[in-house]
């Protein structure tokens, strides 16, 4: 085994969005499942697949790049529609952009065949991995799917049905993942023991949804129906819904805060919890923290703006626009540095008229690195700001997360080497503070389950690995 740093980024990013579609009706089921990626797609833009089991045939298209690059009409004009329909976007901090780890996977085995589409981290991947090694395993990828798919395909052969080989395999598989499958007769779906990631159920018509936020059931026309429970497998066939628990349940639920904070869709709801809703508390609790007296608020494009409009709408002072997004920017501008440094001055322009000679409140919904905060900084300085407040709506970064979000390199967060007051002068804002955990915890307290703040806190429900994998046959990590 290799171990090796993972390249940081200046956003947290999400690893992943999953669709799964079974259809009761005479429904165009691809023309679902693009529309459902579309909904999905701030959750992953590196690859985008559909696959479709049509009596047994399963077709599967997925490719690098977003849901409009690798679906174009006619490609979707030459897929066939189905009975079921598994789809993926993914996101990943490999710059090798791995081919063989796009989903949905397709499986094939003695059993049938399988379509598996996972977002999430395997925890224990490197045990698991070297077991299935030493048993003949090959693999094509470093992907959470594949090696979830060898555990069922492995399992399938001890039992009597797919079902009892999944659920035996979220025994064995720790950490987080929301997971659905596309079997030659039914669709199934399930999450960890933990609910670190979140997935639900939809209907359409008469025809079952099991997708990652309820953004995607609405984007389709569908009604939500409810979410999928931490350690429960759904599995919707020719005789309808079922459900099914893990024998041996995790006593305390941890679903990650940060899908409230910043990577779930505003219009989704988690567990109970409106994320429009939460981030709207969060921008009320910042004013109660630090009620600054300035001449605007605004927030950075696009997480920090409906908490920017709570902080306003708690403080009186007036809400407006401070930057301009560019959102048609090349993705091939440059290399390493160069690239994110470009990318910077490209993506964000301050809006002048509206800021110059102002005392500016800014919000964001989170520091990683602090490079693109100081960007920030500057853009309203050279636009004639008066005063620049930077509060950010999650407390300071101070540890990784093992769970699916592409935090992974304590060294490189700017919290764990700065105090506030220092972060506040690298930056070069005229004050700076972060939503405490006890007000963060208090925007998302009608949760149904309990949730993970680890990143925030240091403190984990499930067990933590000791160092990342990084497989012997590949480069770079590539936790998908």
């Amino acid at each position: 085994m290799k171990y090796a740093e993972i390249p940081s980024t200046a956003k947290a990013m999400d690893e992943c969005g999953v669709f799964g579609f079974y259809n009761n009706n005479d429904i165009d089921s691809v023309a679902v499942a693009h529309d459902a990626l579309y909904g999905l797609q701030h959750r992953g833009q590196v690859s985008a697949g559909i696959t479709v089991n049509n009596g047994g045939k399963f077709t599967t298209v997925k490719e690098l790049g977003m849901v409009s690059e690798v679906f174009p009409q006619r490609v979707l004009d030459k897929i066939p529609a189905g009975k079921i329909t598994v789809a993926h976007v993914r996101y990943t901090a490999n710059q090798s952009l791995d081919r063989a780890a796009n989903q949905p996977l397709v499986l094939r085995y003695k059993e049938g065949s399988l379509a598996i589409a996972s977002n999430g981290a395997i925890t224990n991947f490197p045990e698991i991995r070297q077991e299935l090694e030493r048993g003949g395993a090959i693999f094509q990828s470093n992907s959470n799917a594949e090696l979830m798919g060898y555990v069922i395909a492995t399992e399938r052969c001890h039992t009597e049905n797919l079902e009892d080989a999944v659920l035996n395999a979220m025994q064995q598989l720790k950490g987080a993942y929301s997971t659905v499958i596309c079997a030659p007769s039914r669709l199934i779906g399930f999450r960890d023991s933990f609910g670190f990631r979140p997935l639900c159920i939809g209907k359409l018509r008469d025809s079952y949804i099991i997708t990652s936020e309820t953004c995607a059931i609405d984007s389709i026309g569908g009604e939500f129906v409810r979410d999928v429970e931490p350690g429960e497998m759904i599995v919707i066939d020719e005789d309808g819904f079922h459900s099914y628990h893990q024998q041996n349940k995790s006593d305390k639920t941890s679903l990650c805060i940060f899908e409230y904070v910043y990577i779930a869709r505003p219009d989704s709801v988690i567990d109970g919890v409106s994320v429009h809703t939460a981030r709207l508390k969060a921008g009320e609790l910042l004013w109660k923290e630090y009620p600054i007296q300035a001449d605007m608020v605004c927030g950075v494009p696009d997480s920090g703006i409906i908490a920017a409009e709570g902080y306003a709408k708690a403080s009186g002072i007036p809400f407006g626009m401070g930057f301009m997004k560019n959102k048609f920017i090349g993705r091939n501008v440059g290399t390493g540095m160069e690239k994110k440094k470009r990318l910077m001055q490209t993506k964000l322009t301050a809006l002048k008229s509206n800021v110059e000679g102002k005392r500016i409140i800014v919000i964001d919904d989170s520091i990683i690195r602090g490079e693109t905060t100081k960007h920030i900084v500057n853009l309203l300085r050279d636009a004639g700001a008066a005063e620049v407040h930077i509060l950010i709506s999650s407390p300071p970064f101070v540890s990784p997360c093992y769970f699916g979000i592409d935090i992974h390199d304590k060294e490189n967060l700017i919290a764990t080497r700065l105090t506030v007051p220092q972060i506040q002068q690298e930056i070069g804002a005229d004050s700076l503070g972060y939503l405490s955990i006890e007000s963060l915890r208090e925007t998302v307290r009608d949760a149904r389950i309990n949730l993970c703040d680890g990143c925030f806190t240091e403190q984990y429900a499930a067990q933590i690995p000791t160092t990342f994998f990084v497989d012997k046959y590949a480069n770079k990590i590539n936790r998908k």
